[in-house]
């Protein structure tokens, strides 16, 4: 069946294939185009550095006027992350429009990675921490982005 959100997956999916942003990596699940895995390397030169992070997009026949719901698989510490995974991030909420495609989701949560929001925190320890100690928070996602090496 083929409707008009699959057909943008499909345009979604090629694009990111062909053109892939630096750091990001993301496919539809087996015969699943609605459900995505997705892949974000942390960024040169930040304290995410070399962390890969395990992300799912799920969509429904909204999109792309409806945004998808994209949780952390990885366990993150992070100001904008909710202990479930989920991403507290403008464009996945009220600030979502139909030109966002996959790669601009990813490449917008990579960004987020390395300039938290703390005035919008969703995981207060992190809020905190980022905020009054920023050795002490690097230190947390040193020990995210070791933990990422080797959890499933």
């Amino acid at each position: 069946m083929s409707t008009p959100s699959r057909k943008r997956l499909m345009r979604d999916f090629k694009r990111l294939q062909q053109d892939p942003p630096a750091g990001i990596s993301g496919a539809p699940q087996d015969n699943n185009i609605m459900l995505w895995n997705a892949v974000i390397f942390g960024p040169d030169d930040t304290p995410w550095d070399g962390g890969t992070f395990k992300l799912t997009l799920q969509f429904t026949e909204d999109y792309p006027n409806k945004p998808p719901t994209v949780r952390f698989v990885s366990r993150m510490f992070h100001p904008n992350i909710y202990a479930d995974g989920s991403i507290c991030l403008d464009i996945l909420q009220n600030q979502w429009s139909p030109i966002y495609d996959v790669a601009a989701i990813l490449t917008s949560i990579q960004s987020l990675l390395c300039d938290p929001n703390p005035n919008s925190p969703a995981n207060s320890e992190a809020a905190r921490t980022f905020s009054a100690n920023k050795r002490g928070c690097n230190r947390g996602v040193r020990e995210i982005v070791e933990q990422s090496w080797t959890a499933d």
